[in-house]
């Protein structure tokens, strides 16, 4: 008879040197309520409780995954951003904990406009459509686009949306090579969480993320790290309405070359914000 209590002591074993022990719980305490169906409140409560020998053999599955690095949301193929559900699969990011604190930057302001006139917002790689969609449920009144170089991430994206119950208007474009037209609509909120880890970032890595996440959406030239942010400040100058914000998440390594980059195209108001963490994690400028 395998309980919970085992469960959790054969995965902190196992996976232990691949998770601190912090993750190797939450990561257990995700499985076993997922393998369950239980709450993650009746798991915790309930150590002594005797698993199926069907739930046995899943965990068991699960954690011959996990011992490869393969991440447990695409084990999965779902994980939680921002208080709703989204698929994930390796076409597309992991959703981050910091992108959700982006998010919450972004509502800071524009909740008052969820009752007055219609605005829009445009997000520009938008992998899992985590701030797309998380913006749109939030957001009524906002008119929502988002683009993406990848055909498998947006057709991810749009899953989510179904999923969530909300409307984006989803592109496939390449910002990096992208017409500057004037006459395209006009947005009051540009957003991006871009590629921007360099190779001497990935040396610092987990092998969960280097391996397995998607290296389009992650990697950048070593010799030009901000090349994504100069395209989309670049597309921003024609597409942003005067007076409309654009929002960076950005490698913490870089947070003051990133507010050069913008201050050198003229961009004004610009902030820069720490993460939960206290790390340069996050832009917003003026144009």
């Amino acid at each position: 008879m395998i309980t919970i209590k085992d469960v959790f002591e054969d995965y902190r074993q196992q996976i232990n040197g691949i998770y601190d022990a912090v993750e190797t719980e939450a990561i257990t305490l995700f499985v076993i309520a997922e393998v369950t169906g239980l709450s993650r409140a009746s798991v915790k409560a309930f150590p002594e409780r005797a698993l199926t020998a069907e739930q046995s053999e899943r965990a068991k599955n699960i954690l011959a995954e996990l011992k490869t690095g393969k991440p447990i949301q695409y084990i999965f193929g779902v994980t939680e951003f921002f208080g709703l559900r989204f698929k994930v699969n390796p076409y597309v990011l992991i959703p981050r904990p910091e992108t959700e604190e982006l998010v919450e930057w972004i509502l800071e302001g524009e909740r008052l406009k969820a009752k007055g006139e219609r605005f829009s917002v445009l997000d520009i790689g938008t992998g899992s459509g985590c701030i797309a969609i998380s913006l749109k449920k939030n957001l009524a009144n906002a008119d929502v686009s988002a683009i993406d170089i990848s055909e498998g991430a947006l057709e991810t994206a749009k899953e989510n949306a179904l999923l969530n119950e909300v409307e984006v208007n989803f592109v496939l474009a390449d910002i990096l090579n992208i017409e500057h037209n004037k006459e395209e609509a006009q947005y009051n909120i540009i957003v991006s969480n871009p590629p921007y880890v360099t190779l001497d970032d990935k040396k610092q890595m987990h092998s969960n993320v280097a391996d397995f996440e998607p290296h389009t959406a992650l990697f950048v030239p070593e010799h030009d790290p901000l090349i994504f942010y100069r395209a989309i400040a670049d597309f921003s100058l024609s597409n942003l309405i005067a007076g409309g914000l654009l929002f960076f998440e950005i490698n913490e390594n870089l947070g003051n070359e990133t507010v050069e980059l913008l201050t050198g195209k003229g961009f004004k108001n610009i902030e820069l914000r720490k993460d939960m963490s206290g790390r340069d994690r996050m832009v917003k400028a003026q144009l």
